[in-house]
């Protein structure tokens, strides 16, 4: 009967166990063996995240017991994403301490292999990163440089970017941003390009966004006008006002009403969290069809007052 492969843990490839070998060769130990598989150790391989103990402190680095034949060796440089002051070495990775660490080069001639903390930090970051982006998170970062385009920021040790125009708002000197902190929200998040580029635009109107509700007033600036309504920005955020929406009345020239620059109070009549569209209305202020084109400046006058029964003309309106 034929024994059973676990009860021959030898592989075919060795010749010597072969019908044909010969008994000069049946003497190759199970201690022969072992070195041999000594040499092809598969779970040391760059790329392999393994557990190790610390052991010693270098001048130039840290060496680790990771149950290799040599003792494993993890350079300044990558002990943390962040820099550090070299005498702090022995607080940030304590003797005897264990934890995980990827291999950045295989083994040399000795045995020895190379390894990172910072790079697999820097992994686990991006992938938490990615999924921030993907929820709509937003996260605080500070400001360590700037360029013309916009100011370089730190994402807990990652170069990050945010372009001047989505600055919120833009100061006239970017250099005063520096050692500054902003939130921000995610434009462009590419691990394998290394790019990240963030929003302090966008973090604010999902903040704002976050804190409106329909029916509210809202005081703010038209910024733009067009044939089929007017735009206005308040608290970081933008919403159309419809010439629908102006009144009850038929609204026949929107720049004799209004000009850019303007303030202007309205209610908030519908919110799209997804778009991120804002849309905005006067006629519900309007005690009779058309007064807010014959008497605006009363109409914003009471504006305050007049919301306050909003719900009720919101209820009431066609809109």
């Amino acid at each position: 009967m034929e024994s059973p492969a676990f009860l021959n843990p030898v592989p075919a490839y060795y010749p010597f166990f072969q019908p044909e070998a010969t008994e000069a060769t049946l003497t190759f130990s199970a201690e022969d063996f072992a070195k041999a598989l000594e040499q092809h150790d598969y779970q040391f391989q760059k790329g392999s995240v393994v557990s190790g103990k610390v052991f010693s402190h270098g001048s130039d680095g840290v060496y680790v017991d990771i149950g290799g034949k040599a003792a494993a060796f993890l350079p300044l440089n990558e002990v943390a994403l962040k820099q550090f002051d070299p005498a702090d070495l022995p607080e940030i990775l304590p003797l005897d301490s264990e934890r995980q660490f990827l291999i950045t080069r295989d083994q040399d001639e000795e045995g020895q292999v190379v390894l990172s903390i910072r790079q697999l930090e820097l992994k686990t970051l991006w992938e938490e990163l990615k999924d921030q982006q993907d929820n709509n998170e937003t996260l605080t970062v500070k400001v360590t440089g700037n360029n013309k385009g916009g100011v370089v920021v730190d994402v807990h040790g990652l170069r990050g970017f945010v372009p001047r125009s989505h600055l919120s708002p833009v100061p006239e000197d970017l250099a005063s941003l520096i050692g500054s902190t902003l939130t921000v929200a995610f434009l462009d998040v590419r691990p394998d390009d290394k790019k990240l580029v963030l929003s302090q635009r966008i973090a604010a109107r999902t903040t704002t966004m976050s804190r409106l509700e329909q029916g509210q007033l809202i005081e703010g600036t038209v910024v733009n006008i067009k044939p089929f309504g007017i735009f206005v920005e308040f608290d970081g955020v933008t919403g159309l006002l419809h010439i629908k929406q102006i009144s009850k009345n038929y609204v026949d020239s929107l720049p004799n009403l209004i000009h850019i620059g303007d303030s202007i109070k309205a209610v908030i009549v519908s919110l799209d969290d997804v778009q991120r569209r804002i849309s905005l209305s006067t006629k519900v202020l309007e005690k009779h069809p058309g007064e807010i084109l014959h008497d605006f400046a009363k109409v914003m006058a009471e504006a305050e007052e007049r919301s306050a029964a909003v719900g009720d003309l919101l209820a009431e309106s066609d809109l």
